[in-house]
């Protein structure tokens, strides 16, 4: 089944979306294999996989080429980050189509000024709501496969308060939008609210230490949103381990143990060998004529 359709079905049922993020495919698979139903391309981990902060340094080849590696690496569906658009209606509709065409299944659109910054620190700006808009419809008409999902999100909270961020949410679904993300909410009122005044469905942003408290899967099921996504969950476990193993291996000038897997092969399998050794096993050794094992020629004779 296409990512995009897999995704609609998920949103279609009862439960909520979990969608941890990742900056890689070694991310992705993880989050696969832990047995969650969507992954998240984050733009923040994107950009720093690149050397960057999440400051708007990134270009949309970039991005949708990061998005690519990882849908490839993944049978379940891929939500990617893709900040602003890149430009006006023309580079949306553009970025839309781009992302369609590696399988991703859904992105979300922001209504920030270009350069953008990480949607939980100071500083932020928007543009007028009416730039926004035209660019969530400029998206949603340029999608080629209609399941493809496009997510609406304001980062108005910050620079214009609650009200203009949910008036922003619902007008963005009236243009067409299929979710609702309403970016850093300060409190947990606010998070319940979002919700309870957005005609469709939302998306809540899990950033720990950000600007918007933490509230459980559970809870953010009750209050009535449809996808969760946990953009740093990887990235700063990543960075933490990182400094740690790093720092280990200065002092003792060893490997430290727990940075040594138990079984070289068992890691290779994570990724994927058991299936490149069958195909090995299926094609080596046979000629192109009756399929008989073929002589070997050593490299003298060759």
């Amino acid at each position: 089944m296409h990512p995009a359709r897999q995704l609609r079905q998920l949103l279609s049922r009862a439960d909520i979306v979990v969608a941890p993020g990742a900056y890689d495919a070694i991310g992705a698979m993880m989050i696969e294999q832990a047995g969650f139903s969507a992954v998240y391309m984050t733009g923040s981990g994107t950009s720093a996989a690149l050397g960057y902060p999440d400051y708007g340094l990134t270009t949309m080849t970039e991005m949708v080429e990061n998005a690519g590696i990882i849908s490839r690496a993944v049978r379940i569906p891929l939500i990617a980050d893709a900040d602003t658009g890149y430009g006006n209606e023309l580079n949306v509709t553009r970025a839309v189509r781009e992302y369609e065409s590696r399988s991703v299944a859904g992105i979300h659109i922001e209504d920030q000024v270009s350069p953008k910054r990480c949607g939980h620190l100071d500083g932020k700006e928007v543009v007028p709501r009416a730039v926004w808009l035209s660019k969530i419809r400029a998206a949603v008409a340029a999608r080629r496969d209609p399941d493809f999902t496009v997510i609406a999100r304001t980062d108005a909270r910050a620079a214009l308060g609650l009200d203009e961020a949910i008036t922003r949410a619902n007008a963005a679904l009236s243009a067409g939008a299929d979710v609702a993300f309403v970016e850093a909410a300060q409190s947990l009122e606010e998070v319940a609210a979002i919700p309870a005044r957005v005609q469709g469905p939302c998306l809540l942003n899990m950033v720990g230490g950000g600007k918007t408290p933490l509230v459980s899967v559970a809870d953010a099921q009750a209050m009535g949103y449809r996808i969760a996504i946990m953009p740093g969950i990887l990235l700063r476990s990543a960075i933490a381990t990182f400094d740690a193993v790093l720092a280990e291996a200065r002092e003792t000038g060893r490997l430290p143990a727990h940075a040594m897997p138990a079984d070289v092969v068992q890691g290779f399998r994570r990724f994927g060998a058991d299936e490149w050794d069958d195909l090995r096993t299926r094609f080596a050794g046979m000629d192109s004529d009756d399929g008989a094992p073929a002589t070997a020629v050593s490299p003298k004779a060759a």
